[in-house]
């Protein structure tokens, strides 16, 4: 509310105030100052003049003259006439009702009293009406000005103040599409602007973080994408130069390139799917495929030849070749990488049942019978005896640049065993990792 507009309001309050209490104030006057004196003589004489008539009537209700009531008594108290049945008919009465008594004479003989009535009992009660209904009037003024200001305070504080507090909440749980309904009527208006102004500041600067973040992740995936290509080159000449060395010392530096070659191979392989993975590029197509394959993969992935046991059910699966030869690459590499001991590739075949329950409509009482929906996974684990690591650690090794403890000092990402974990999610199977005693056993399960 704007400063005049109150100050209005307090003047309006100020002003009826004074009124009532200048009227409470001065009255209206009592007694005698009521009267009129000279109609009170003229009264008097009437009745003086007419005494024979006056003195002959007992207890006569007459007309009211000049808007005086009165009543006449004479000498013994005796009364000859009134104009009204509630007005004092005796001294003692007259007194107490401040009533105004003259004496009638008559040849100088006092022989009666006029007894005037006075007034100001009735209008002290029309007094208090009246000022009880200008304090109703006022009442009324204040409570219709509080009722109207509320309404105001409502609409143009409280309400904005709300829309405020819920555009706030908001814009903190990211919703920064939805504008702020401008309205410069309230309190809050000047900001209301400046409060949208702000939304569109803020989503502009996420969209340009957005769309930063996302040109990095694309320049990596290109940069990862152009590395391989010379590593490849020189996994190329390593291999030709290993046919053509003459000696175990020039076989032994060409392994060592080669297997290092290899290394630099897996971190840019990890790091481009893990990019592809950010950008929801990283795709996989299903198919149908014999586990035979897996013997494959594992033959190809096992360069130092460390696999000592492979035990593969002969069963057909549903996965992607290309994802599931990286992950098989990631297990075996890792376990040359943190153990360093032989491994065992071993698998057996796990059901997994989904209880269903059909309704039976036919049946009177509705029961329903259950059938079980099964579905089988080829489970495939990959042990070691490289001791293992923290059970604390088994759930944050599958996580994004997460690494076990084992792992200080060694090369390595924190990408292998996330990519491939999801890799397995999107093929629709699961991996997991437990500690087998000796060392850390890799669980895959392949859905057939």
């Amino acid at each position: 509310m704007k400063l005049r507009y109150l100050i209005i309001y307090i003047l309006i309050f100020i002003l009826l105030g004074t009124v009532i209490c200048i009227r409470i104030a001065r009255g209206d006057g009592a007694g005698v100052n009521q009267a009129k004196t000279t109609e009170i003589n003229r009264l008097l004489i009437s009745i003086e003049e007419d005494w024979d008539r006056v003195s002959a009537k007992d207890a006569e209700l007459t007309e009211t003259v000049d808007s005086l009531d009165y009543s006449v008594i004479d000498s013994d108290s005796k009364v000859l006439e009134f104009t009204r049945d509630d007005i004092s008919t005796t001294v003692s009465a007259a007194t107490t009702h401040y009533d105004i008594i003259r004496d009638v004479e008559v040849d100088g003989e006092i022989v009666g009293k006029l007894i005037i009535h006075n007034p100001s009992g009735e209008q002290q009660q029309a007094r208090n009406k009246h000022y009880a209904l200008l304090a109703a009037m006022m009442f009324a003024v204040i409570l219709a000005m509080l009722v109207i200001y509320s309404f105001y305070i409502e609409r143009r504080v409280i309400s904005p103040f709300a829309r405020l507090k819920k555009f706030a909440t908001r814009i903190a749980s990211g919703d920064l599409d939805s504008p702020l309904e401008m309205d410069k009527g309230h309190v809050f208006g000047e900001f209301t602007e400046a409060f949208d102004i702000m939304r569109e500041e803020l989503k502009s600067s996420r969209e340009r973080e957005e769309a930063a973040v996302r040109s990095r992740k694309e320049l990596v995936a290109e940069l990862s994408h152009d590395i391989k290509t010379p590593v490849a080159s020189i996994k190329a000449m390593a291999d030709v130069m290993s046919l053509t060395a003459t000696d175990d010392d020039q076989r032994k530096v060409i392994a060592s390139i080669n297997g290092k070659a290899d290394q630099i191979d897996n971190l840019i392989s990890n790091l481009f799917h893990a990019t592809l993975e950010e950008l929801e590029q990283l795709e996989v197509n299903v198919e149908d495929l014999s586990s035979v394959d897996l013997v494959q993969m594992i033959n190809e992935a096992d360069y130092l030849n460390r696999v000592t046991e492979i035990d593969i059910k002969e069963v057909f699966i549903v996965g992607d070749r290309l994802r599931l030869n990286q992950i098989v690459t990631n297990i075996i590499s890792n376990s040359y990488k943190y153990a360093g001991t032989d491994i065992k590739a071993i698998s057996h075949i796990e059901n997994d049942n989904v209880m269903a329950l059909e309704r039976n409509d036919n049946s009177q009482d509705e029961m329903g019978n259950i059938a079980k929906n099964s579905r089988k996974f080829l489970v495939v684990e990959f042990s070691d005896k490289g001791g293992g690591v923290p059970e604390s650690e088994l759930e944050l090794i599958t996580q994004k640049f997460k690494r076990g403890s084992n792992a200080e000092g060694k090369d390595g990402s924190g990408l292998g065993l996330y990519i491939s974990n999801y890799l397995m999610n999107k093929m629709g199977g699961s991996l997991a990792c437990r500690n087998n005693g000796e060392g850390l056993t890799v669980s895959l399960r392949i859905q057939m």
